[in-house]
């Protein structure tokens, strides 16, 4: 049997000191579940007494089914009785099956930031453990600033260890709390420290200061820690905490150690990095390891042909084993070959020595030789190879559009700026002419179009825009510069499509886009293309 990982999450702790991160208790609650159902052994929810949102979420913490919840705290202060000290009794009020404690093994910080006896910072570990551990089912003891400490003083800093094991510790955990430690160092240590301390009551917690605290956490888990600690997406301060995200992969799929998350579950890992963007409001990180967009693509030809023959080749698991999967992209680098496994792709039948596949490849280098870029807008290159076929309807043509921008001071003084679009479409043979306003132009077209099209296809109901990039493609040409406008959109599913639009204007490069966007969304649901009789009936 192959050793057991123990997975120790401090997301909700950890990653709320991230620069730009405030979660609600609500968030906490939420992300706390998919930790729980992903199959994380503890789950740090926060520390009892240090805000109103960390109270609230320890009140009325979250029903967990496989992870055990943790409040996070400090040893007693100094001078301080057990019964007296302010942060116990608030740790013990959580009323956690577990807390993991906080304290000082670098005698350096022991003389100057607290400046009391080293005997005494020693007692305070040991007195403190053993105290929770009479009133709670697991005690864990976070060693800050460890490595720092033990390279200055190793006799101190295993002393301190000690204490903690002598007192009950379930988990003696080993801080590289500046992430200043390579690799090497970290392995060493580790080796040193299981003379001293078992390696089944070891654990690991890794910043990310050099860029090292994966790497530093496989070589504590290969020197013989059986507890790994960090965040979802690396959260954490400054340059975040060890990515859990990619260190669960790398130890059971790579290593072939033991965890508490499934194979079944492993599959739900890029659902999980991606609901925490989302909750965050941010951009998932396309390079992401694992479990990225680009984690899964290639894009040139020699590339997709060595992988359509032999997968091995250019990925290092199967994508779908944590729930990625593989992505053909199509650029001016493509080959017929990237056509092909593209077409193959989004079910697309068709021979490799079809004239069209070829007259595709051309159509695409030249199209990107004008500005348009495919690698990152997959819905509007389906739309152009399904176009190629004469495979898409026509669900609605726009013959023109107007947009106003108005700048002026309103009844009540302030200074606004509201956008007019005025559309004629036609749809099923009948003509249209809408006007939408909007907080800007794009929203104002958008606000047109859906009142011609929602009431036939109300498909398009849950469609919203979820990222709008603009790029200068020739900066020399000043104000009359090639523009394209990439929109990313999705839909109460979760599904998440990319478009693309080129122009020297940039309201129509923005209109290409959105209509691809509008386009690929009915194609995909199956819907046809509304008849002169229905655009009757809905108008």
């Amino acid at each position: 049997m192959s050793r057991r990982i123990y997975l120790f999450d401090s997301t909700l702790r950890d990653g709320a000191q991230t620069q730009g991160v405030d979660f609600s208790v609500r968030d906490k609650a939420a992300l706390a579940r998919d930790l729980d159902d992903l199959g994380i052994d503890y789950i740090e929810g926060g520390m009892p007494g240090a805000n109103p949102t960390d109270d609230a979420f320890f009140g009325e913490p979250p029903q967990l089914n496989n992870a055990r919840l943790t409040a996070f705290g400090m040893t007693r202060r100094a001078g301080r009785s057990l019964d007296n000290d302010p942060a116990l009794r608030a740790l013990l009020d959580a009323k956690t099956p577990v807390v993991c404690v906080v304290g000082k093994t670098w005698d350096f910080h022991v003389d100057v930031a607290l400046g009391i006896e080293r005997d005494e910072n020693v007692a305070m570990i040991g007195e403190s453990i053993s105290h929770l551990n009479n009133h709670v089912e697991e005690v864990a003891f976070d060693a800050e600033h460890f490595f720092d400490g033990y390279k200055a003083n190793p006799k101190f800093a295993i002393e301190c260890l000690q204490a903690a094991l002598d007192g009950g510790a379930r988990w003696i955990v080993l801080c590289d709390t500046n992430g200043g430690t390579l690799p090497d160092e970290i392995e060493t240590i580790v080796t040193e420290v299981i003379g001293h301390i078992p390696g089944e009551k070891l654990g690991i917690h890794c910043h990310d200061d050099t860029g090292n605290a994966i790497a530093n956490s496989l070589a504590a888990v290969r020197a013989g820690v059986c507890q790994v600690q960090g965040t979802l997406n690396g959260l954490g301060e400054r340059c975040g905490n060890a990515n859990l995200i990619s260190l669960l992969p790398t130890l059971m799929l790579k290593m072939g150690l033991e965890t508490g998350v499934s194979k079944d579950s492993l599959t739900r890992l890029s659902q999980v990095s991606r609901a925490l963007d989302e909750r965050l409001n941010r951009q998932p990180d396309r390079g992401a390891p694992y479990v990225g967009e680009s984690a899964f693509a290639h894009k040139g030809g020699l590339h997709v042909s060595a992988v359509e023959k032999d997968p091995r080749s250019y990925e290092h698991v199967e994508p779908d084993l944590v729930g990625n999967h593989r992505r053909i992209v199509v650029s001016d680098q493509s080959g017929r070959s990237n056509i092909l496994a593209m077409f193959r792709d989004v079910g697309i039948e068709i021979a490799a020595d079809d004239p069209k596949v070829a007259g595709l490849v051309e159509e695409v280098k030249k199209r990107e030789f004008d500005g348009y870029a495919y690698d990152g807008a997959e819905a509007s290159f389906e739309l152009l190879a399904r176009r190629a076929l004469e495979t898409v309807p026509e669900y609605f043509r726009l013959n023109s559009f107007r947009v106003i921008d108005e700048r002026r001071w309103n009844a009540k003084g302030e200074l606004i700026t509201l956008s007019e679009a005025t559309i004629k479409a036609v749809m099923g043979g009948e003509q249209y002419m809408i006007v939408g306003e909007g907080n800007g132009p794009v929203d104002a077209l958008d606000s047109a179009l859906r009142q011609v099209l929602l009431p036939v296809y109300p498909q398009l109901a849950d469609v919203r825009l979820v990222d709008y990039k603009v790029r200068i493609l020739t900066p020399s040409e000043a104000t009359g510069a090639i523009t394209r406008v990439m929109i990313e959109s999705a839909d109460a599913s979760g599904k998440n499509w990319s478009t693309v639009g080129v122009s020297t204007n940039i309201i129509d490069a923005s209109y290409n886009a959105l209509r691809d966007a509008i386009v690929y969304k009915l194609y995909k649901e199956g819907v046809e293309a509304v008849s002169s009789r229905d655009a009757k009936a809905a108008g």
